[in-house]
Formats: structure tokens, sequence, C-alpha cells
């Protein structure tokens, strides 16, 4: 496999340098800030997440303060005493995208969230103690044990709430691929996936990066290059 210092030189080369490069890196956010996060922050971008899954991202942002009223602040304890007929007055509700299956979602996340704080606090803090070596198990569990969080939009969810972990986005796993990991063109296997883990594992030994910077700059490395603006709106995005 190649090194990432390889990587790395060419993700600055195509940027303007190294001091460059570094400016287009996200801020990491610390464990500490990770277990504050409040549950219904949590339910709230697991449901802007869902939504944003297939559909205009600029049409969830523009709607979702009327999302906010209509969940109720996303408080996991508000929604779990609501009856059936809430939620399905919620799909003819014009302050959202009314879509059934994601409306519905909402409620099982919202118990989804409920279970892990009871086990560990808070989801917040379940988050923070979950190692970023172990990224696979953690999407598997959204998977298991949530609504609609899989695939892309686990991966995103958890870069959304700012734990430290990789994306595998095309541009990714194309840098992943030509440093010579043999994976599929779009990753969807636990074959595949494991061998992601195991490399960024490798390169996060090898750098003491945090994921989410070997991710950006796997990104940065390979494929179209975008402008800084681009890079900055992107950032919290998909790599």
């Amino acid at each position: 496999m190649t090194s990432f210092k390889v990587i790395r030189a060419r993700a600055e080369k195509r940027k303007g340098g190294p001091k460059a490069l570094e400016k287009l890196l996200p801020p990491v956010v610390s464990p500490k800030t990770l277990a504050k996060l409040g549950d219904d922050r949590v339910l709230a971008e697991m449901t802007k997440r869902v939504f944003c899954a297939g559909f205009a991202w600029s049409v969830i942002d523009t709607k979702w303060p009327g999302f906010e009223e209509a969940f109720l602040g996303f408080a996991p304890a508000k929604l779990a005493f609501k009856p059936d007929e809430y939620w399905e007055k919620l799909t003819s509700d014009t302050r959202i995208v009314r879509n059934g299956a994601k409306i519905m979602s909402v409620r099982d996340n919202g118990r989804f969230v409920q279970e892990i704080a009871r086990e560990h606090g808070s989801f917040g803090k379940f988050l923070a103690a979950w190692p970023s070596s172990d990224e696979v198990a953690l999407l598997d569990l959204l998977v298991k044990r949530g609504s609609r969080l899989g695939g892309n939009t686990g991966q995103m969810l958890l870069r959304f709430l700012g734990w430290d972990g990789f994306v595998t986005s095309r541009d990714v796993v194309a840098c992943l691929r030509d440093a010579g990991l043999d994976i599929a063109e779009e990753v969807k296997s636990k074959r595949d996936l494991a061998k992601v883990q195991a490399q960024f594992n490798a390169w996060a030994e090898e750098t003491g990066l945090p994921y989410v910077h070997i991710s950006r700059i796997c990104a940065m490395s390979i494929g179209e290059n975008y402008e800084a603006e681009e890079i900055t709106r992107r950032m919290r995005g998909d790599d």
C-alpha cells in the first residue's frame, strides 16, 4: 500500500501547499464536546440525514425550521408519548417533506436514541466512547438498531455529529483503490468496509492524524480538484 506521505504530498500540490491544505481540513470535535451533545440534537441530525438521502439538501435546509416545529424540537421524551394520530397528521403537514416512511423513522429513531441514552447516559456519551478504529461496527449498530441509517446516511450522520471517522465517498474510494486497496468502486459489502477500516487504522497509526483529516486529505488528493470555496462548503459533508 502507498504511504500516506505520498497521498498527502499529492493533496498539498493540488491545493497550493501544506498551509493551504491545512486550512481546508475540518475542525476535530473532542470526545468531551461530543459527550455533551444533547439527545434532541442527535435525533435532529438523524432526521436531517434521513430526509436528505435521495433529496436536494437545499430543500431540507430551507424547510428545517418547519421540521423543528413539527417534530417538537426533536425531544425524544416528548415524541415517545405521541399517539399514532399525531404521526399520521404529519404526513399532510406542509412544514415538512411529506414522506410517510421517513416521518415514521423519526419515531423509531427517537426510541433508538432513548435506548442508547438509558444504556450509556446519553447518545453523545455513547459516541464519545466509541473508538474510531472500529467505525464499521458502529455503522452496523446504526443499521440494526436505528431506522433508515444504513449506507452513506449512517456515515454522514457520524460526520455531521462530529464523530471522528471516514466517509467512503467516490473520491475517498478512488484514493484507496489508487493506493492499492482491493475494493469495489462502490464500497457496500462488509468485506470491503473491513478493508477500508484496516487501511484507515494503518494510516492513523502512521500519521497520528484524526480519521476525518485522513478522509478529507484522501478526497483532495484525487478526482475533481474543487476550488477552496467549494471545499469549505463541503467540509462537513460528503468528502
